[in-house]
């Protein structure tokens, strides 16, 4: 008995011997289109961007081109890219979580008339040295501030707050420094545990 699909089979088999392939069906051929990333892929994207810069795991032109990277993204797997180096979402939270304690603490401290004010230097001085170290122009005895902790340069905008590779860290307004950060008076700074309110008047 011959099958209706014989004439077909002989067909290809006759192409093959022949040296010609025998035609893919549709849609077989070629790689798969990259996943497009949906609207809520892209907002959890963003999200997870937002918490990593509030976190401090952003700088902050990071964050922006991520951003714009996430914005533009045609495929799921660039925006998987974008945060692949960011912590989870559950830890991103408890980070967030645990700075914005901190600043509620400091705010506190702040109304019950702490912490001691730091004055801005006045006059020509560029750079303003502070740690343990005699040397420096503001010395801090405390065993939680390295040697040479941290300094204050001057900028023609005003100026920037530096962590010189202090063992304990310097934070401005509970956020730890890792590189230069503006400064004005009303910030809070912390050298180790010792916590300043920096202002522009003398005494």
């Amino acid at each position: 008995m011959v099958t209706a699909g014989w004439p077909c089979r002989c067909a290809c088999a006759a192409l093959i011997i022949a040296g010609v392939s025998a035609p893919a069906d549709q849609g077989s051929s070629g790689s798969a289109p990259p996943l497009r990333p949906s609207d809520a892929d892209r907002e959890r994207a963003l999200a997870r961007l937002s918490e990593g810069f509030a976190v401090g795991r952003l700088t902050h032109d990071t964050f922006t081109e991520r951003v714009e990277a996430a914005l533009t993204a045609g495929a799921s797997a660039e925006l998987a890219d974008l945060v692949a180096d960011l912590p989870g979402p559950w830890r991103l939270r408890a980070l967030i979580r645990q700075h914005w304690q901190r600043a509620t603490r400091a705010a506190d401290r702040w109304l019950r008339g702490w912490p001691p004010a730091l004055t801005l230097p006045v006059g020509p001085q560029r750079r303003f040295t502070i740690g343990r170290e005699p040397s420096c122009d503001m010395i801090l005895a405390d065993a939680t501030v390295s040697r040479w902790h941290a300094s204050l340069q001057r900028e023609s905008a005003g100026w920037l707050l530096c962590d010189l590779g202090s063992t304990n860290g310097t934070r401005l307004n509970g956020w730890r420094v890792s590189v230069p950060m503006p400064v004005r008076p009303g910030d809070m700074v912390s050298f180790g545990a010792l916590t300043f309110v920096l202002t522009d008047r003398p005494g």
